[in-house]
């Protein structure tokens, strides 16, 4: 009897290896393109999409063809953020720190590959934040990144210092020395920076969040526009945020916040 059991995985694999890749995607997607993205063969990505359709978590538009997600799968990961202890101990602190401030705060998660949006309080305002829930920010330039490779898992900062990194939204080639010196200032001033490194025209500061094992597993975020918070960005707003995430880690059962 043949074994289904490693076609079934492979299967699994390229389906969501799709769904990631359409998940930053701004615009509905061709076949065509998203196999050439994906490295796979147009007929393997055509026939995933449709199954992708049968279930809900995809939709092809009938006059144009192409695919887009649909938020069938947001759903989904926002029922999961909402049943855990870390998003639903730091939601009502985000909103008390996004009124407080008027900015909009953001709840990020280490992945081995970057700082995972997993919850965002957005606030009105005339520049908005288009970070969505389930983008994937970089080590090397985003505020959260920074932090999670100043309090985070020690492993991974060789890897993202010899990489090879595009340059980031300033246009700034990345600079592994640069980026030495910005952790070093997180571990000693409890909170990062990144002037227009993931967005133009945008800054963002960012504070780590630890657990009952006291071990860093979250970031808290303001993000605003460079006349929100500047490069160097203002004492209260510093305060604001590192108050935050350590009530959070409080809540969470840290007993030894280390800034």
């Amino acid at each position: 009897m043949k074994d289904t059991s490693k076609v079934n995985n492979h299967s699994a694999i390229a389906a969501f290896q799709i769904i990631e890749e359409m998940a930053p995607m701004p615009e509905p997607v061709r076949v065509t393109d998203l196999a050439k993205r994906l490295g796979m063969p147009r007929a393997k990505v055509y026939r995933y999409l449709q199954t992708l359709c049968n279930i809900g978590y995809v939709r092809q538009d009938p006059v144009t063809e192409r695919y887009r997600l649909t938020l069938k799968l947001f759903h989904v990961g926002q029922a999961i953020a909402d049943g855990t202890q870390l998003t639903s101990t730091a939601r009502p602190v985000m909103v008390q720190l996004r009124d407080k401030v008027g900015l909009t705060c953001t709840l990020s998660i280490p992945e081995d590959s970057g700082m995972r949006v997993v919850d965002i309080v957005r606030v009105e305002s005339p520049v908005q934040i288009v970070t969505k829930p389930g983008a994937l920010l970089s080590f090397h330039a985003s505020a959260q990144g920074k932090v999670a490779l100043a309090f985070g898992n020690p492993e991974v900062l060789p890897g993202v210092l010899s990489a090879d990194h595009a340059p980031m939204a300033n246009g700034k080639p990345f600079e592994a020395a640069r980026l030495e010196t910005e952790i070093a200032r997180a571990r000693k001033t409890g909170w990062a920076v990144a002037p227009e490194e993931t967005l133009s025209g945008l800054n963002a500061i960012s504070a780590p969040i630890f657990d009952l094992e006291n071990k860093f597993v979250a970031t808290i975020t303001l993000a605003g526009s460079l006349s929100d918070i500047a490069a160097e960005p203002a004492d209260q707003l510093c305060a604001a945020v590192t108050k935050a995430a350590r009530a959070i880690s409080t809540d969470l059962g840290c007993t030894e916040y280390p800034t």
